[in-house]
């Protein structure tokens, strides 16, 4: 990861203030259960009614590409970011509001996170969650404080979340890690409390190094 901050990259919030953009992260799949393509539909409908701009992969297959669909139907703004090898594999979408093709996944990744004001995880496979993971880490590390949203879909994150409280428990994660992100099974709610979420303060790295010797 390079070197990076939220100084200066304001361009998913209004005036550097209120979220004007959502990030996505969410499988190229569609998944075996019909509750995530509902759910994907949902939560791009309802950014598109509370004209919040959709950043997302770019794909136009799984639950990407019903995402990007909804929202685009809805009548919202879509912006999708790919890298060029992928182009191919998930099919970018062409009726987006913008594609960004760019060279490499940390790429996607750092764009993404550029052009968002908040970020929502959905179902998906490893690339979702080690977006959800990159993104958790540069909150905790105070590279931002950008609202991030979980929206566990038929408890389809319930395991990992076990996880979190696990790395806990065992010293790994900070009881107040926990509070970097919010999780809901609706969508709609979950984007309200995205939206109204009270401004966090970006911790800086010595907040949260641990100096103990173990």
């Amino acid at each position: 990861m390079s070197d990076r901050t939220d100084e200066g990259s304001n361009e998913g919030s209004r005036d550097g203030g209120a979220i004007r953009s959502v990030c996505v992260f969410c499988g190229s799949r569609s998944g075996t259960n019909p509750a995530f393509s509902s759910s994907a539909t949902a939560l791009g409908q309802s950014l598109a009614r509370r004209r919040q701009r959709l950043v997302y992969g770019g794909g136009n297959v799984g639950l990407m590409g019903i995402l990007a669909d909804a929202a685009i139907d809805a009548g919202g703004e879509v912006v999708g970011v790919i890298p060029a090898a992928l182009l191919e594999r998930e099919l970018g979408h062409g009726s987006l509001t913008e594609l960004r093709v760019v060279q490499t996944m940390h790429e996607r990744k750092a764009m993404m996170a550029d052009l968002s004001g908040a970020f929502v995880a959905m179902p998906g496979g490893f690339g979702t969650l080690d977006e959800l993971c990159e993104i958790l880490t540069w909150a905790q590390l105070g590279l931002h404080a950008k609202p991030v949203g979980v929206l566990n879909v038929a408890g389809y994150f319930d395991a990992f979340l076990e996880f979190l409280l696990r790395a806990t428990r065992d010293g790994f994660l900070h009881d107040f890690d926990r509070e970097l992100f919010l999780v809901d099974d609706d969508p709609d709610r979950l984007v309200e409390q995205l939206l109204t979420a009270p401004p966090r303060k970006a911790r800086t790295v010595d907040d949260k190094i641990d100096r103990r010797v173990r």
